[in-house]
């Protein structure tokens, strides 16, 4: 059981990340590979406007990185660890029965 507020946190964090479907989108993608803000907005199908909100938000979390690059700026996923997580998380998520929904969905606006 976790009881130290750092886990606690950490999983919050992680969790607030992947809330979002383009913060989840915009973490799958920097899984494969580290990219420049532009490509990643082309990529997604969003403005660049919008990325660097939620780019903010994922380097908030401390799950993204910048790195310098001459007069570009590189995200990279801020571990490679992360990436293995989202696999494992997805993965994990797959098993479950993909018919089945929370019991509170509607009154909560969940799932």
């Amino acid at each position: 059981m976790l009881t130290l507020a750092a886990d606690i946190d950490v999983l919050a964090r992680f969790g607030r990340a992947l809330a979002d479907p383009i913060r989840c989108r915009i973490l799958l993608a920097l899984r494969e590979a580290p990219a420049y803000p532009a490509d990643l907005a082309d990529t997604l199908g969003i403005s660049r406007t919008r990325l660097s909100n939620h780019l903010a938000c994922l380097r908030d979390c401390g799950l993204v990185v910048t790195a310098p690059d001459g007069r570009r700026t590189r995200y990279e996923l801020a571990d490679e660890r992360l990436g293995h997580a989202l696999d494992d998380l997805r993965t994990a998520v797959v098993a479950v029965e993909a018919d089945r929904a929370c019991v509170d969905a509607d009154e909560k606006g969940c799932c």
